[in-house]
């Protein structure tokens, strides 16, 4: 926007934004000009000589006496709205623009600037040793040096003619003093606040309004007064920024000293959400005992109740809208101690054999062999499983039975074959009987070394 909108060589404090500067016919509407000086001190000015003046000029204005340096911060159609905003009287003969500033003007206006902090510094020691009860803030001296204007706070009324006499000697200078609050003194410093932004006293706001604490209650804001209080240590402005929503939403709740009456208790206000509209009620009415929140539907309709002289069993509704189910996963599940442990797979059944009649398996066939070359007068037993147990004897089910089968056989066998000629002598290969200890039965081989081996005797 260049000069006329957002102006770079403009200070930032109480900066005005010419949303009508492309306007053709807003320009030259009327010719009073706003001026900024330093800080937030603003005055308008005619500007009956016509001089073609933008926003951010450095112009000499009148003054009393001599005259001062300011910058141009607004023209056009909008300073009339400022003007009307600010309750500026036009009735009056208005002061009016000299000229642009000279280089001559600015040098004048940089070494009375230069003075301003070592003056500040001396009068605060001056007014200490008059024993005056008073701060001074900021001294400003005017654009030609000729007068120096003095902001200082006070909570009581001061009498300080004795310290402008004091201060005229001193400074040989005209001696003007202006009383401001703490507000104005913020806006004047400037700093950040606590949102992190510009404090508003010094970019924008030029009126202050009270703050009250009723305010920080109707949006039930801790009263802290450290979280309360602003860098003025006055309450912060912001806090009537929302208050009037605050009080249009509170009409649409039920009145907080409403007392709620259940058969069984006596329910007294506690704290209020206003954007869930939801109230949270106590047993005590002192402190916090027994919480309960409910909606504000709710809370109407217990307050009709007792109009009505009914009591509610609860102050919470007899049903109580079910959340929605969620398909929710056992996450914990997954990180179990026990998922790395080895679990035993069953291994399936496979289907019969069909030429089971002819070969029950390798393991099976080898085990019906050594039986009957072991007992050739016995008969063989027969496999009653016939289903089929794979190539290499898989089925580990069906062997078992087949292998505790064929050990019972081949010991009632051996024990009959044994000959017996003598009681007490027995075959070389025996060792001498002993009628004390029962006899042990004969170990048999492994039946995996007689599966795919299978004894060859000659017949007897």
């Amino acid at each position: 926007m260049g000069c006329k909108g957002c102006s770079k060589r403009q200070n930032n404090k109480l900066n005005t934004y010419d949303w009508l500067c492309d306007v053709p016919d807003a320009e030259g509407s009327t010719d009073f000009v706003e001026v900024q000086f330093k800080n937030t001190r603003k005055g308008y000015y005619l500007n009956n000589a016509k001089i073609p003046l933008e926003k951010g000029d450095i112009v000499a204005v009148e003054a009393s006496p001599g005259h001062d340096i300011g910058t141009v911060s607004l023209t056009g159609k909008l300073v009339l709205l400022q003007m009307k905003k600010n309750n500026v009287r036009t009735e009056a003969e208005p002061k009016r623009i000299y000229r642009k500033a000279k280089p001559t003007d600015i040098e004048k206006y940089e070494e009375a600037k230069a003075k301003e902090h070592a003056t500040m510094i001396r009068s605060r020691q001056i007014a200490a040793d008059l024993g005056l009860n008073m701060k001074i803030g900021d001294v400003e001296y005017q654009g030609d040096g000729n007068k120096a204007i003095f902001y200082y706070i006070a909570d009581e009324r001061v009498d300080f003619r004795q310290l402008i006499k004091v201060l005229a000697e001193a400074f040989r200078v005209r001696i003007e003093m202006k009383q401001i609050g703490a507000r104005q003194e913020a806006g004047r410093i400037g700093g950040i606040g606590p949102c992190g932004r510009e404090l508003c006293c010094s970019s924008w706001m030029a009126s202050f309004v009270s703050v009250a604490t009723g305010a920080a209650r109707y949006q039930d804001i801790s009263m802290n007064p450290q979280k309360l209080a602003g860098q003025c240590a006055k309450l912060k402005c912001c806090i009537n920024y929302e208050v009037d929503t605050y009080v249009e939403a509170q009409k649409r709740l039920p009145s907080r000293e409403i007392v709620l009456e259940t058969k069984d208790n006596n329910y007294y206000h506690f704290k209020t959400d206003i954007f869930k509209r939801e109230i949270t009620y106590s047993t005590d009415k002192s402190f916090a005992a027994n919480l309960i929140t409910i909606p504000a539907s709710r809370a109407f309709d217990v307050i009709n109740m007792n109009k009505k002289g009914m009591k509610p069993i609860s102050l919470e509704a007899d049903t109580k809208p079910q959340p929605p189910k969620r398909d929710a996963q056992d996450i914990l599940g997954q990180e179990s101690v026990t998922r790395f442990d080895s679990v035993k797979k069953k291994k399936k059944k496979r289907p019969a054999n069909k030429n089971s009649g002819e070969s029950n398996g390798n393991g099976n066939e080898a085990n019906a062999t050594a039986t009957a070359v072991t007992n050739t007068d016995a008969p063989v037993s027969e496999n009653k499983n016939n289903g089929g147990n794979g190539a290499g004897g898989n089925n580990r089910r069906n062997g078992g039975n087949n292998r505790n089968s064929n050990r019972e056989n081949n010991r009632n066998n051996r024990s009959k074959q044994r000959p017996r000629a003598n009681n007490d002598k027995q075959s070389n290969n025996d060792k001498p009987a002993n009628n004390d200890k029962p006899q042990q039965p004969i170990k048999q081989a492994r039946p995996d070394k007689t599966e795919n081996k299978p004894e060859t005797r000659p017949e007897a």
